[in-house]
């Protein structure tokens, strides 16, 4: 079974959207505020962290990053906001989805579901031929997707799971544009809508941590109207 943390300050949502996973064959730890949050991270290993944002003490997104510090435990944000800002603030701290409140159970459900079947199930990506199929080398850039360790150079590159898994699947297709349809179904588990910016924001994230040139990214290139295409030949740091 499943084992998930939900920090909520509203009892009573808290309480509903508890009994509803659970309901749905999924074990809920629920926490009030994320005082405690880091520690019980340690000690329970959930398989995912469910935060609001709005929360009592420190709110949703310093808890994020506050995580990400050590952990690599998928994280969805629950926003009443609504706005971009937030949206894209928390993708861009390390949160793998979001969803706006007030929140259908089913979506929340379907949300949870499409996260935890990508950490159960690798993206099915057609692999270049390689003398190991679970390792991807471009010059400088060594990728296992076993052992989910990227390495740049010298400098190990901490990723978390939704950007390993994009960056394994645009890799895993160098030199070749990747539609967002794509990264969308296999990578954030729903369909691109046309206006959802996650990818932009994670492909951000990427060529950041990556060494790429954010104006002018000559590694990770966005071919716009199209997609995104990995270059093979620009990892020579």
């Amino acid at each position: 079974m499943h084992r998930i943390i939900l920090v909520e300050d509203d009892l009573k949502l808290r309480e509903l959207t508890s009994q509803f996973l659970r309901n749905n064959n999924l074990e809920v730890l629920e926490l009030g505020d994320g005082s405690d949050l880091l520690q019980k991270v340690s000690s329970y290993s959930p398989d995912l962290v469910i935060l609001d944002i709005m929360l009592p003490g420190k709110d949703g997104l310093q808890l994020c990053r506050e995580l990400r510090q050590t952990f690599q435990t998928p994280i969805l944000f629950m926003t009443a906001k609504g706005d971009n800002f937030d949206q894209v603030v928390g993708l861009e701290l390390g949160a793998d989805d979001y969803i706006v409140k007030p929140v259908e159970p089913r979506l929340l459900l379907a949300r949870i579901h499409a996260i935890l079947r990508r950490l159960a199930v690798p993206a099915e990506v057609i692999d270049k031929p390689q003398k190991n199929p679970n390792t991807l080398q471009f010059d400088d850039l060594h990728i296992e997707k076993l052992s989910r360790k990227v390495k740049l150079g010298k400098e190990h590159i901490e990723l978390t799971s939704h950007e390993f898994d994009m960056l394994w699947l645009l890799a895993s297709h160098a030199s070749e544009v990747i539609d967002r349809d794509t990264l969308y179904t296999k990578i954030i588990g729903r369909e691109y809508d046309g206006v959802d910016r996650s990818a932009d924001v994670r492909i951000s994230r990427l060529r950041k941590k990556l060494k790429d040139n954010a104006k002018a990214p000559f590694r990770i290139k966005t071919i716009w109207g199209k997609g995104f295409f990995f270059v093979a030949d620009a990892w020579k740091l």
